[in-house]
């Protein structure tokens, strides 16, 4: 049998390598007027938090922690109820309330819910902001807001205090951490992980900790990496299931006292197993990309939150040197609704200027000439720079398909004819195959 020619060692090497990118925290911080580096958030910004917290805990009255639903925002809300507690805050006071899913705290269902649970204070981490009426109705209530989603609107009479303009931005709960450290000596003890489990579910699991972000070395001699990312996992799984069952992941969160207990929770361990199945079920679907080649996007049907997931992993993979952002879009998540995430793809992450995704669908957007942006409401183009998607209603998501000219062959290149050359012995091994799998 003849052996097929292979690469020098050198050639695969080469072949194998990727553009070296730069590490999250290599981002030049802002700095004030005498060359101080503002971070996470200004320090007059963060001091208010922690007088908001200071008195909510002698107050001794209801108080309600409204975290985000993932990793990030249940871990920077079980700081802020350990740090109340070791503030003197009796733990019966400290009640939880979890969105529904497909929904935001500005609806007026969800605001009506937290009123009914008579609060005194109401802390809001990681839900993302806009303009609106106060969290409550109740102008009794004091609220304060704890975020790093990019806004600089949020609701009425609140405390705020935010990371989204602060580089390299700090996580929710890294600056929940940041916030609550010097109100009590427990804090670095008994929340370390949890400010290491936040930080990874939202930058992932290779995140170097260069400055300024916080020397975790004690951290992570008492607990490995992989044990912090094993339990990241496990906290994110059910959230992401048909059942949306947020509140395990709290309860696990807020019961255990380290995250060895988190990794053998039956729990978490079956949503883990049910949510892998329905990703590899899923993410086989072939992209499509817009005229010009610069957004891939891939069309999913699942009542599961495995959207994200996919963008992600497909973000890792897809190459070429127009393409920017990968779309998944998920048609089953929530009736009548689209429900995209989108991701820069890795090949895209060192451009300059930056991709920006919001910026990015915007631009799509805008290229309508009647009431499109009007109609896909506030959830479309949220979150961060680099990590956006939205909520919007599936007509419109055909309308904002359609601007961007999917599946479109892209107009020629001049000159690029002439340099094609016919291959007679076609690729037998080739990326299509992977679509026929699963």
């Amino acid at each position: 049998m003849k052996r097929k020619a292979t690469d020098s060692p050198a050639t695969s090497k080469t072949k194998r390598q990727r553009e070296a990118l730069p590490d999250y925290c290599d981002v030049e911080p802002r700095r004030n007027e005498r060359e101080g580096i503002i971070w996470p958030a200004p320090e007059k910004a963060m001091e208010e938090a922690r007088e908001f917290l200071r008195k909510c805990a002698t107050a001794q009255q209801k108080t309600l922690i409204v975290p985000d639903k993932d990793a990030d925002g249940l871990d920077a809300g079980v700081i802020i109820h350990r740090t109340l507690t070791a503030l003197g805050l009796s733990p019966s006071l400290i009640d939880v309330h979890l969105v529904k899913k497909g929904t935001n705290i500005h609806d007026e269902e969800e605001r009506a819910v937290m009123q009914a649970k008579d609060p005194k204070f109401v802390i809001v981490v990681d839900q993302g902001s806009r303009s609106g009426p106060p969290v409550v109705d109740d102008e009794q209530v004091k609220s304060l807001i704890i975020d790093h989603h990019l806004s600089d609107e949020f609701p009425k009479n609140a405390t705020v205090v935010s990371a989204c303009h602060y580089p390299p931005v700090a996580t929710s709960a890294l600056l929940t951490y940041e916030i609550c450290k010097p109100l009590h000596p427990d804090v670095a003890s008994k929340c370390g992980y949890l400010c290491a489990m936040g930080t990874h579910g939202d930058l992932g699991t290779t995140l170097k900790w260069k400055p300024p972000f916080p020397d975790m070395a004690e951290t992570f001699k008492m607990y490995s990496k992989k044990t912090i990312n094993d339990a990241v996992s496990l906290i994110n799984a059910p959230r992401r299931t048909a059942k949306f069952d947020v509140i395990s992941a709290w309860e696990a969160l807020l019961h255990a006292k380290d995250p060895k207990e988190i990794l053998s929770n039956k729990r978490l361990l079956d949503a883990r197993a049910e949510i892998n199945e329905e990703v590899e079920r899923q993410t086989h679907t072939p992209p499509k990309f817009s005229k010009d080649g610069k957004i891939a996007v891939l069309r999913i049907h699942s009542a599961a939150q495995v959207h994200p997931v996919i963008a992600t992993r497909w973000a890792g993979h897809l190459q070429s040197k127009a393409l920017e952002i990968v779309m998944v879009a998920n048609s089953g998540y929530i009736p009548g609704m689209v429900n995209f995430s989108c991701r820069i793809a890795r090949c895209a992450r060192n451009r300059d200027p930056p991709v920006d995704i919001i910026s990015s669908l915007k631009a799509v957007a805008d290229l309508d000439t009647t009431d499109l942006v009007e109609r896909m409401g506030e959830s479309f183009a949220r979150g961060h720079k680099e990590a956006s998607g939205g909520i919007v209603p599936a007509a419109e998501f055909e309308e904002l398909q359609a601007l961007m000219r999917v599946g479109e062959k892209p107009d020629p290149i001049p000159g690029e004819a002439s340099k094609v050359k016919k291959n007679t012995t076609p690729q037998k091994n080739n990326l299509m195959n992977y679509f026929a799998k699963g």
